[in-house]
């Protein structure tokens, strides 16, 4: 479920909010961005392989 929902907002972003050329501040910014989402996904993906902390 996370990942479907996950490929719904990357796609309506790729689809309304980037514009088709990128200014250099804006491309660096987009790749840090899509770095961050990449690693927020991995965390997502394997959260049922880690030991959590019970109350």
């Amino acid at each position: 479920m996370a990942k479907i929902n996950y490929h719904i907002h990357t796609d309506a972003i790729k689809h309304n909010l980037i514009p088709v050329e990128l200014t250099p501040p804006q491309s660096e910014r987009l790749i840090k961005l899509n770095q961050i989402a990449i690693q927020q996904m991995c965390v997502l993906e394997n959260i049922e392989n880690r030991k959590l902390l019970k109350n």
